[in-house]
């Protein structure tokens, strides 16, 4: 057969000519982006439409007289609020106070707390001597011990540092613990099966199967020390948000109370995108859940 034929047969196989065959023009770096950006945008838009909508409740019902507006100001005005405090600097202290305050409590509750819940939840005896000291402290609501902290360690940073490490470590300690408790035993009789060393055990079986819980306990912790350090700035303290609201309460500046809450909501929401992404880091061996 000759290659004309050839040809011919090849042309007639697909349909159409081959010298009609373009090749489809690749989509430039530019377009991609654009699409990508579209598309993110559009996803942005259908998870935020209950926020955009509550928020243009919030600024029409006072404007329409529905709500007092002495009580509940528009949102407008909650804004314009936090720009003064922002240009006179007060919400700088206000932020940076709470800040160092919340990642010092949680950052030492994280380092202290998750070694000693694996230690609880692998070895049973540790676990069986300290289960009723675990569970009258958890008990114990940490805002009903603020008084007891103050007095024991007087009004400054520590009293408040030392609240947050007692709120976030409950959550952290019996998710930790869970966490090892509910390792698939087949697991760990494979790996000791294959001649895995306690430590190779713990460090490429126990830790990473319980990684999941332990990010759910962090993430917990997170927004104890949120709530608790508030409180505790509300009782005794001369700068942070929890005292920005309870201050503008007493003074009746009622946009700034409204925008000291916004910014703790605020906070609140990037402690957990943080976590969130920190969590994808750690658990990029894992299968993403099916949409």
């Amino acid at each position: 057969m000759s290659s004309l034929e050839m040809l011919t047969l090849l042309e007639l196989a697909q349909g159409r000519p081959a010298s009609l065959v373009r090749a489809e023009p690749q989509p430039t770096p530019v377009l991609g982006f654009v699409r990508q950006l579209l598309g993110w945008l559009g996803v942005f838009g259908r998870r935020s439409l209950l926020l955009v909508a509550l928020l243009s409740m919030w600024e029409a019902a006072p404007r329409l007289g529905l709500i007092d507006a002495v009580f509940l100001p528009p949102f407008s005005e909650v804004i314009a609020a936090g720009w003064q405090l922002a240009q006179t600097g007060e919400l700088y202290d206000d932020v940076s106070a709470s800040l160092l305050r919340a990642l010092s409590g949680f950052l030492i509750s994280v380092v202290l707390i998750v070694p000693l819940g694996l230690a609880v939840g692998w070895y049973a005896r540790l676990g069986n001597l300290l289960n009723q000291f675990i569970e009258i402290c958890r008990n114990t609501a940490p805002l009903a011990l603020l008084p007891v902290f103050i007095l024991l360690l007087g009004i400054g940073e520590l009293s408040k540092i030392t609240m947050v490490i007692y709120s976030c470590a409950w959550p952290l300690l019996l998710n930790t613990i869970a966490a090892v408790k509910q390792v698939d035993p087949l697991l760990i009789k494979s790996a000791r099966t294959m001649g895995a060393t306690p430590q190779q055990l713990f460090r490429k079986v126990i830790l990473p199967a319980s990684l999941p819980n332990i990010f759910v306990g962090i993430r917990l912790a997170s927004a104890s020390a949120m709530l608790v350090l508030v409180a505790s700035e509300m009782v005794g303290a001369k700068a942070g948000l929890g005292y920005l609201i309870i201050n503008s309460q007493y003074s009746f500046l009622i946009p700034q109370m409204y925008f000291g809450i916004l910014g703790i909501t605020v906070i609140g929401l990037t402690f957990n995108a943080a976590l969130e992404a920190l969590e994808r880091r750690f658990m990029r061996w894992k299968a993403p859940a099916a949409a």
